[in-house]
């Protein structure tokens, strides 16, 4: 049944992951990307790819030495989030925030809400709006989109930018990850009853095998038996009895944010686990997401460390033309994953899988947030360097601590976001 129009911004991979399991909801399973639908005004366009080739152009930059880090410094103070403590009212709009009101207010947006009015008109249903990141949630409001609004939070703390002008006139509903984006929309002016606390949605073909994939996981990730003998009837409370033997060998999945940085960190696990890898003690998963570039870049340096006789075997590159079959290829891998290493993006919430994480260095305030999350959470551990995987990755791994990791994320972490999600926006709860 069709419930919702789904709307994201493909600009990185955040907003469209998040809105990937949702794409049930929508008709004919279609997410509408608002910077690149089908007959999207070439204005619009303009201000939305700007807005993501300036985003990607820092976002390189910052590795630059010398003026990199406060370059990019400078561009997130646009963004920052604020300390939370003290408690105090944060409803005052940021500047990036009457920025983005006053494209809207010119225009920005308009030929999209209409046309999501005249599908509506069609089927003479005004289906409530759910979208992934701020602004359409606002082009929404601001060009009197009938249905309600709903914007789903895909970070552990947000900005001021994601709450409107007025926060307590707007009539936008938020579904949030977790508690802490509850106060903080309502320090921002958000009416408590426009927050619903869902959790963030995880791709059900995942989530629907998670306790039998982690069951396996754990073998890998405890090899002395440690954390299974000292936590045994916890093990057997959440996952009942475990395999014998796992399905698959010790797998480490790295994942390349969407502009594409960090790859360095990828080629330098390979260069440090590449004896293992020659062994076939350990699999290795490179995610180049879309990026044809990323992808020839793990290419060029699997064939320079003399490994390209792993390729295909327990060396793995993810890459796709299209992002959809990205996230399917990614979402099977990461069932046959143990370690998921990545900054500390929208995959910070892939935890709740069983995942234990390790953290690259975080870009923006928001990934900072993220992480700190992860560490509260205790599933995740920052990156120690990376040049020498093969010594802490193996101390790690033999004390039990990713076994621990992986269960703490499993029980702490919310697995039912999308069910919450249909239930609110279908008005049964």
């Amino acid at each position: 049944m069709i419930k919702a129009r789904v709307v994201d911004v493909n600009m990185g991979y955040g907003h469209q992951r998040t809105a990937y399991p949702l794409k049930d909801l929508a008709p004919y399973g279609k997410v509408i990307s608002a910077n690149d639908y089908q007959g999207i005004p070439k204005k619009d366009q303009k201000i939305w790819e700007n807005s993501r080739k300036f985003y990607e152009f820092i976002s390189n930059f910052k590795r630059i030495p010398l003026i990199g880090e406060p370059t990019f410094s400078l561009f997130d103070k646009f963004q920052e989030i604020l300390t939370f403590y003290p408690k105090r009212d944060l409803s005052k709009p940021n500047f990036y925030l009457k920025q983005t009101f006053s494209l809207i207010k010119k225009g920005w947006g308009r030929d999209l809400i209409e046309k999501l009015k005249m599908k509506n008109e069609k089927l003479k249903r005004n289906l409530p709006l759910i979208t992934t990141f701020f602004v359409p949630a606002f082009m929404a409001e601001v060009f009197n989109y009938p249905g309600d609004i709903f914007c789903v939070v895909c970070d552990a703390d947000i900005a001021r930018s994601w709450a409107s002008l007025n926060p307590s006139q707007s009539k936008i509903k938020y579904l949030v990850p977790n508690s802490r984006v509850v106060e903080r929309l309502m320090l921002y002016g958000v009416k408590k009853e426009n927050i619903f606390l869902t959790g963030y949605p995880l791709p059900q073909e995942n989530t629907k095998k998670a306790s039998k994939d982690l069951g396996y996981r754990l073998l890998n990730l405890d090899p002395k038996k440690k954390y299974r003998q000292n936590y045994k009837p916890l093990i057997k409370g959440f996952l009942g009895d475990l395999p014998r033997k796992p399905n698959h060998p010790l797998t480490i999945t790295f994942a390349v944010g969407g502009a594409g940085v960090q790859k360095e960190i990828g080629v330098k696990i390979l260069k440090s686990l590449s004896l293992k890898i020659k062994t076939k003690k350990i699999k290795i998963i490179l995610v180049a997401g879309i990026r044809k570039k990323v992808k020839d870049y793990f290419l060029k340096h699997i064939k320079h460390l003399g490994l390209k006789k792993n390729l295909g075997k327990n060396i793995k590159i993810i890459w796709e033309k299209n992002i959809e079959n990205y996230f399917k290829k990614f979402n099977q891998a990461l069932r046959k994953t143990d370690i998921l290493w990545t900054k500390p993006s929208e995959l910070s919430f892939y935890t709740a899988l069983g995942l234990p994480i390790i953290i690259a260095p975080p870009i923006g305030s928001q990934e900072d947030f993220n992480k700190q999350w992860l560490l509260r959470l205790g599933s995740a551990i920052p990156q120690e360097n990376p040049d020498y995987t093969a010594q802490w990755l193996f101390d790690f791994l033999e004390s039990g601590w990713f076994a621990e990791a992986a269960m703490q994320g499993f029980i702490e972490g919310e697995k039912l976001a999308i069910y919450k999600i249909e239930k609110i926006i279908s008005k049964k709860t």
